[in-house]
């Protein structure tokens, strides 16, 4: 008895994963709201699904930037708001300094 075959090789899922992670895949759609040929909204979404290698690859690393996703941005951003409290008090010591 024959096994039937199929011209599309059956592929798990982790390889498709690690396929779309390797090469990264865009889905991009528009929706738009319009009432007498006069735009009243318009959203753009676009979906980029990659590995953080591919990503930072391409030049996107947004991540580590973001304060509420990285604890380098998020002490780096304290650190700013540290020195420019340490700056205001010094200036409003020197203002009421006794002469």
């Amino acid at each position: 008895m024959a096994v039937p075959t199929h011209s599309i090789q059956a592929t798990g899922l982790a390889d498709i994963l690690e396929r779309v992670l390797d090469k990264g895949i865009v889905i991009a759609g528009d929706i738009k709201i319009q009432i007498a040929d006069i735009d009243l909204l318009t959203i753009k979404i676009r979906l980029l699904v990659a590995s953080v290698d591919k990503a930072m690859e391409m030049g996107i690393n947004w991540w580590q930037e973001d304060t509420y996703l990285s604890t380098k941005a998020r002490e780096k951003e304290l650190m700013q708001q540290q020195q420019e409290l340490e700056t205001r008090l010094q200036k409003l010591e020197a203002i009421n300094k006794p002469l």
